[in-house]
C-alpha cells in the first residue's frame, strides 16, 4: 500500500508516555519543544547552555534549556463483528473496516505507535484479538482477523454489542487513541457506558453504513427484507410514506449518535461504502485546530 493510503493522526493534547514517539509529550527529554530553564549544576549538559538567559539570571548561575520529549501512544481499534456488519454491496461493512485497520496499522508503524485490535459482538471475541504491537505487518494481520470475523459472523448470527463494554474494560482507564468501528445498530446505552470506561483515551467513533441502508428503493413495489442480526424475513410494500419514514429513521439515528458523542466530548466520523484516509486526516487536523 502506498503512503497515500495512510492517514495522519496526532493526540490533540500532551501525553505522558516515556517511550519516544511523535506526539506532544509532557516529560522532559530530547525533544524540540522548549519547556523551561534549569541550572547547569542540576542538568550537566553544556550543549544546552543558554548564554542569553544565563546573563539575565539574577542568581548569576549558568542555565541550560530543557525540552519536552515527543512520546508514543498506544492505539487500539475496537471493531464490531456482529452479523449486521456482514451486510453491504458490493463490499460489506466489515470489508470497509478491514480497509481502515490496514491503513491504521501502516499509519501507526510510520509514527512509532503500537497498535492492537479487539473485536466484539454479543461478547468480546478473543479469537479475533491482536495485542498492541509495533510491526510493519500489523495492518495486514488485523485485516486478516476481520476477514475471519466475517466468516464467523455469518455462522454465528445474534444481535447486540455487549462485548463493547468488555473490550473497554480490557483496555482499562488508560491514555491512548481508541477507534470504535461499528454500524451502531444496537442500543446506544452500551456506547454510553463504554465511553465512561475509556474516558482517559481519545475515542474516535467510526460509523460504517452501507449506501443501501441510507436510501430507500425508489420504486413502489413489494420487497422482501431480512434482518441481518436475527435473520427474520418480512414483506414490505415500498410506497412514498414508507420511503419518508425510512429517511426520517436514518436522520433520527444519526442525531442520536451525534448527541451521545457530543455529550462525551467526541465527534463521530461517518463512512459510507468506502474508507478514505484523507477524510480521517482532515478529522484530526480539525481537532488540532
Amino acid at each position: 500500500m502506498s503512503p497515500a493510503h495512510e492517514f495522519h493522526y496526532r493526540m490533540p493534547s500532551q501525553v505522558h508516555g516515556y517511550r519516544p514517539g511523535s506526539h506532544h509529550g509532557s516529560n522532559i527529554g530530547g525533544g524540540q519543544a522548549f519547556a523551561t530553564h534549569a541550572r547547569l549544576f542540576d542538568h550537566p549538559d553544556p550543549r544546552r547552555l543558554d548564554l542569553r538567559a544565563s546573563l539575565r539570571n539574577p542568581g548569576r548561575e549558568w542555565l541550560v534549556r530543557l525540552h519536552r520529549q515527543r512520546s508514543a501512544v498506544t492505539v487500539h481499534a475496537l471493531v464490531d463483528v456482529s452479523a449486521s456488519m456482514n451486510f453491504g454491496s458490493p463490499r460489506t461493512k466489515l470489508d470497509i473496516a478491514g480497509d481502515f485497520v490496514d491503513s491504521l496499522g501502516r499509519s501507526a508503524f510510520r509514527v512509532g505507535d503500537p497498535v492492537g485490535l479487539l473485536a466484539f459482538d454479543t461478547a468480546l471475541r478473543d479469537e479475533l484479538t491482536m495485542p498492541a504491537r509495533r510491526h510493519r505487518g500489523a495492518g495486514a494481520a488485523m485485516r486478516a482477523l476481520l476477514h475471519e470475523g466475517r466468516r464467523l459472523a455469518a455462522q454465528r448470527g445474534g444481535s447486540g454489542a455487549a462485548g463493547l463494554r468488555r473490550a473497554a474494560e480490557r483496555l482499562g482507564a488508560r491514555e491512548g487513541i481508541v477507534f470504535v468501528v461499528s454500524d451502531f445498530h444496537w442500543p446506544l446505552n452500551t456506547l454510553r457506558g463504554s465511553f465512561e470506561l475509556m474516558a482517559p483515551a481519545l475515542v474516535v467513533p467510526l460509523v460504517v453504513w452501507d449506501p443501501v441502508e441510507l436510501e430507500a428503493p425508489s420504486r413502489n413495489a413489494l420487497m422482501m427484507v431480512r434482518d441481518a442480526e436475527s435473520h427474520e424475513r418480512r414483506a414490505l410494500w415500498m410506497r412514498p410514506a414508507l420511503r419518508m419514514q425510512w429517511r426520517d429513521a436514518i436522520r433520527h439515528r444519526r442525531a442520536q449518535i451525534d448527541d451521545l458523542c457530543r455529550a462525551h466530548g467526541v465527534r463521530p466520523l461517518y463512512l459510507s461504502g468506502t474508507f478514505d484516509p484523507e477524510t480521517l486526516s482532515r478529522y484530526f487536523l480539525e481537532m488540532a485546530g
